[in-house]
């Protein structure tokens, strides 16, 4: 029968895979693969060399010495030396060859480490909102350490094997073909075997990787909310659940492993079967005369021949469960890599600028602290148009599936220097708007406007760096205290970062820090409390000194009154600035400009706080406590 669509798909795929393997692999390191390949015909032919010569050593030297009165054995002595030095070079070419696959395969993982990572910086968001980050970080290790193993251990083993099977075969031939006719029978079920178990093997290799992502990935997720579990007491539904992927895991590691596992069994047995046949056919042939003459060094050759193509062959069988687990781990990492990339067709770019003598926007290489959008498009005269920070929303629906929309027909606008607050329960779509002024994601209709210009023809990049935000959730990095802060602005001096630090009223707590600024934090700012890190993170946006701020609860994980002495800084930094806030503690907008309540992804209600509360609506139900934020 032959192969169905199915089959020849998944051959095809293995071989693309494989391909793209070789490319990591074999090109940019031609000259060292040459010299292994060298080493490998070497070691190959001194494996060989050696058997054929025992053929020699016995018809030409031992069975002389049983006939002679006075036998000398020095000749044998430099016949056994000849050989030692045949094995010899087998030996010290395999080193060889061993070495340098280990420099490959390690500068090999490198690359591929390399590119997933760089290739990550330029997925969206929405791939990691849906992608568990412990099987993401599974790619980073188990499945480039099966690439590991495929380059140190299989492939060299496995060009060595063909190399050394082709050579004993030659070898065999050359000593009786008749006997190689009964070996080639043996081998040909040996191969026969092989493949069929193979192919069972593959699939569950592949399943298992899965499997093995997946329970990495709950394994991540529960070290990082260890305080939930154990607040919730949710210590035995974790272990529950934790114990049904495990055994997922153990059936299809089983289940790859047993066929896996049972293969060497079956190829020793029958190449002990071959053994006697072999030994059996020789000595009948040797008796009857009928193969030619048949003299006990040719027999013993064979018999060494038959014996040593078994072990390459087991050899490679053995290897090919390596190189099914590296497939599978290889489809997982060019899975990553064949992500498609945030979209970015934008072309306006954000530039230093300055006035010139006539008044005129011009672009400077120094820093300014004032910036204007640069659009290539547009005539000279028109090409630099000055970062005001004046964000407008056109009947913008937006959805992160298909089926439901998030935000239905959302219409705003936020002047320079406006501070927008918007409220309502969760999943009204606050942060989603945020996240739409980012770019984050983009919308399914309408338009958004950033100093008139529509954020599809601004670069990424340089909308973002336009922005500064601070999260409900903090992210710290390992590094010190200043280094953190810095993150909003790589080249900020450390005057500057101190001074962003005191005016988030973070610097009295900073200095009371073992070493200060220098202070290291690792575990994501553990050993500091929520609010100390949300100080961090203020402070990181301060130094940015953005001309638009987002501020997601910025300030929820802050007690009372350090909220209060904040807010101060807070004022200083927002003042002269577009700043959108979303906050469930509706004292902290009360100065707000404009404040929207969203319910359902609509804006229902807008205007200061005054004209709410005199509205008597939603929002004036939210603020006096008739009804709570979720």
């Amino acid at each position: 029968m032959g192969a169905t669509k199915k089959e020849t798909k998944k051959m095809k795929l293995d071989k693309h895979t494989m391909s793209r393997l070789l490319e990591y692999i074999f090109v940019p390191y031609k000259k060292r693969f040459i010299l292994v390949l060298l080493c490998i015909v070497i070691s190959a032919l001194a494996g060989v060399g050696g058997s054929l010569f025992l053929r020699v050593l016995i018809d030409d030297f031992i069975v002389p010495l049983s006939s002679e009165a006075n036998p000398s054995f020095l000749p044998l002595l430099k016949a056994l030396a000849m050989m030692g030095g045949i094995y010899l070079a087998g030996v010290i070419a395999t080193f060889l060859y061993n070495r340098l696959m280990i420099t490959i395969a390690q500068s090999a993982l490198r690359n591929i480490r390399d590119d997933m990572f760089a290739h990550m910086q330029h997925l969206s968001i929405r791939f990691f909102d849906t992608n568990s980050h412990g099987d993401l970080m599974s790619l980073y290790t188990n499945d480039t350490d099966t690439l590991r193993q495929l380059v140190t251990q299989s492939i060299p083993n496995i060009f060595s094997s063909s190399l050394t099977v082709l050579a004993i075969f030659f070898a065999m031939l050359f000593t009786s073909w008749h006997l190689t006719v009964v070996v080639i029978f043996s081998l040909t079920g040996m191969l026969w075997i092989t493949s069929k178990i193979a192919k069972q093997s593959g699939k569950y290799f592949m399943d298992q990787q899965k499997s093995l992502g997946k329970t990495n990935g709950f394994i991540e997720e529960m070290i990082h909310g260890q305080k939930v579990v154990k607040v919730f007491t949710y210590e035995k539904e974790a272990e529950k659940s934790f114990d049904k992927l495990n055994e997922e895991l153990f059936n299809n590691a089983n289940k790859a492993n047993r066929f896996a596992n049972i293969l060497m069994p079956i190829m020793g047995n029958i190449s002990y079967i071959q053994y006697v046949i072999v030994a059996i056919a020789g000595g009948m042939l040797a008796i009857s005369g009928w193969g030619g003459v048949l003299t006990l060094g040719a027999i013993a050759t064979f018999l060494q021949l038959s014996r040593t193509i078994n072990m390459p062959i087991n050899q490679m069988a053995q290897q090919l469960n390596s190189v099914v687990m590296a497939l599978a781990g290889a489809k997982r990492i060019f899975a990553l890599l064949d992500q498609e990339p945030e979209v970015d067709e934008g072309y306006v770019t954000l530039v230093n600028a300055a006035y010139d003598e006539k008044g005129a926007i011009v672009e400077t290489d120094r820093r300014t602290n004032f910036w204007a959008w640069k659009n290539p498009h547009n005539t000279q005269a028109e090409m630099y148009t000055k970062l005001d920070g004046y964000v407008q929303f056109f009947n913008v629906d937006f959805g992160y599936t298909e089926e439901t929309l998030v935000l239905k027909d959302v219409s705003l606008y936020a002047r320079p220097t406006h501070k927008i607050a918007l409220v309502g329960a969760t999943g009204a779509g606050k942060t989603t708007i945020t996240n739409l002024i980012n770019r984050f994601y983009d919308l399914a209709d309408g338009k958004i406007r950033y100093d008139g210009i529509n954020i599809n023809k601004i670069k990424k990049d340089d909308l973002r760096r336009s922005l500064g935000v601070v999260l409900q959730d903090v992210n710290l990095f390992s590094g010190t205290v200043m280094e953190n802060i810095r993150y909003g602005r790589l080249d900020a001096k450390d005057e500057e970062v101190i001074e962003a630090a005191k005016l988030a009223n973070a610097d009295s707590f900073i200095r009371l820090l073992p070493q200060g600024y220098e202070s290291e934090l690792a575990g994501d700012g553990s050993s500091l409390s929520q609010g100390q890190r949300q100080l961090i993170s203020i402070a990181r946006a301060i130094v940015a000194n953005p001309p638009v701020l987002i501020l997601d609860e910025a300030t929820s994980s802050i007690d009372t009154r350090t909220e209060a002495i904040v807010q101060k800084g807070m004022d200083a930094l927002m003042h002269g600035r577009t700043v959108f806030v979303i906050a469930h503690r509706l004292s902290t907008i009360k100065n707000a400009d404009v404040i929207m309540v969203l319910e359902q992804g609509e804006i229902i209600e807008r205007g200061t706080h005054q004209q709410l509360m005199d509205k008597q609506g939603q929002y004036q139900k939210l603020y006096t406590g008739v009804f709570e934020l979720d």
